[in-house]
C-alpha cells in the first residue's frame, strides 16, 4: 500500500484499497461489515476513493475514519461513510478539503442522520423529485452539505434525475424553470420530460438551437438566448453521413423557427465570467458539456448552471454513474472550478461551445 500522507487534524489520508485484504487493520476494526459490502459494491477507482483516518493517543491505532471520493475536476468532497468517532472523522475530511482549497464537503445519508449532520455543521440536501424516499431508488434517501466560504447563498434547485440517456437537455430546463418559480415541483414528473424533450430533440440528443426553441414555446414568458460559437449542424459528427443529412435539416428548421418566435442566436463563445454575470442576474444557463473530465467518456451532456461561489461555479447534473458509486448527492450542487468548466464545455476539435440562457419568468401567482 502506498504510504500515508499527512492531513491536517491529526489525520492521515490513504488510498482505499481495491481488495479486501488489503484494508489497514485499524479500518476493519472500525467497519461494519454492511457498510464494508457497500463500500465495495462497485469500482470506485474513477473518483479517486481515499481513507481520511484519525490515529489514537498512541499514534497507531485508528480511531476514527471516512471513506471519500469525488468526481474527477470537481471542488468537493463526499464522505460516503464516517466509522468510530464520527465527530473527527468528519472534521478530518472537512480539514482536509479546506487544506486543498475545496469549495464544499458533502455527506451520503447511508449511514449519518439529520440531527448528526447539523451538529457538524451541514445541512440537509432536497430529496429528488420523483423520489419520494422510495427504498429501491438509486442512491442514499437523504444527503447533505457544508459549504466552505460563502456557498451557504447558493439557492437550491430541486434535484432531479434524468429518466433517460438522452433527456438530459429537457430536465435541465425543467429544473431552471422549477428553480425560477415558475413551475410548480409536482408538475415535474417523466411526462413533462419526455414531452419537452420530444419538442427539443434533435433524435435522440438535443441541440442548443432547438433546445432553446423548444423551452421559449413552452414557457413564452422566458427570456431565451442560444450560444453557440459554430455554422452548422452540432452533434452529429459521430453519425453516418446519411444519418446526418435529415438531422441537418431538422437543425437549419430550428435555426429558422428561433428567427420566427425571436429566440436570438449569439455566435460568439461564451465565456465562463458571462456565465458567472448571468448567474448575477438570477439566469440560469444550461450548458453543453463533454462527460470525459468527470465521467471517463466524451459524451455531450446538458448541465445547468445556477450559483457561484469564489473559485467555483455550481451546477445541476441530472446523470449519474451509479456503475462507479457516483449518486445524486455527487451530481447535486456540484461545484465545479472555473477553469475545469470552460475546458468541460469546449465541443470536439472544432472547441465550439454551445448554451442556453433563460431568464427568469414572471413567478407563479401564490394563489
Amino acid at each position: 500500500m502506498p504510504s500515508p500522507r499527512e492531513t491536517p487534524a491529526q489525520s492521515v489520508l490513504v488510498p482505499f484499497a481495491p481488495e479486501r485484504d488489503a484494508l489497514p487493520a485499524s479500518l476493519k476494526r472500525l467497519v461494519h461489515q454492511d457498510v464494508l459490502e457497500r463500500w465495495y459494491a462497485v469500482d470506485r477507482s474513477a473518483h479517486a476513493p481515499r481513507v481520511v483516518a484519525v490515529p489514537g493517543d498512541d499514534g497507531e491505532e485508528w480511531t476514527a475514519a471516512a471513506l471519500v471520493t469525488a468526481r474527477p475536476h470537481t471542488a468537493y468532497l463526499k464522505i460516503v461513510d464516517a466509522v468510530g468517532e464520527v465527530p473527527a472523522a468528519v472534521d478530518a475530511v472537512v480539514a482536509a478539503a479546506r487544506q486543498q482549497g475545496l469549495a464544499q464537503v458533502k455527506w451520503e445519508g447511508w449511514t449519518a442522520n439529520a440531527g448528526e449532520a447539523a451538529a457538524l455543521g451541514f445541512a440537509p440536501l432536497r430529496v429528488p423529485l420523483g423520489r419520494g424516499g422510495a427504498e429501491d431508488a438509486p442512491g442514499p434517501g437523504s444527503g447533505y452539505v457544508r459549504w466552505l466560504g460563502g456557498g451557504a447563498a447558493v439557492s437550491e434547485p430541486p434535484y432531479y434525475g434524468q429518466t433517460t440517456h438522452f433527456t438530459c437537455g429537457a430536465v435541465t430546463a425543467l429544473i431552471a424553470r422549477t428553480h425560477a418559480g415558475g413551475l410548480p415541483p409536482e408538475s415535474f414528473d417523466r411526462t413533462a420530460e419526455l414531452r419537452l424533450w420530444r419538442d427539443a430533440t434533435n433524435f435522440p440528443a438535443c441541440e442548443p438551437v432547438g433546445l432553446g426553441v423548444a423551452v421559449r414555446r413552452a414557457w413564452p414568458s422566458s427570456q431565451v438566448t442560444v450560444f453557440l460559437d459554430r455554422e452548422g449542424p452540432v452533434l452529429l459528427d459521430h453519425l453516418p453521413e446519411s444519418e446526418q443529412e435529415w438531422r441537418a435539416v431538422l437543425q437549419r428548421a430550428s435555426r429558422a423557427d428561433a428567427g420566427l418566435i425571436g429566440v436570438p442566436i449569439d455566435a460568439h463563445h461564451l465565456p465562463m465570467a458571462a456565465v458567472r454575470d448571468a448567474i448575477g442576474r438570477r439566469e440560469h444557463v444550461l450548458l453543453l458539456v463533454s462527460l470525459a473530465g468527470m465521467q471517463g467518456f466524451d459524451v455531450p451532456h446538458w448541465v445547468l448552471c445556477h450559483g457561484a461561489v469564489p473559485g467555483a461555479l455550481v451546477i445541476e447534473d441530472p446523470w449519474a454513474n451509479a456503475a462507479t458509486g457516483d449518486t445524486w448527492v455527487d451530481a447535486h450542487l456540484l461545484p465545479v472550478t472555473d477553469a475545469s468548466l470552460d475546458a468541460m464545455s469546449t465541443i470536439s476539435s472544432d472547441g465550439y461551445r454551445g448554451a442556453v440562457m433563460i431568464g427568469d419568468p414572471e413567478p407563479l401567482d401564490a394563489s
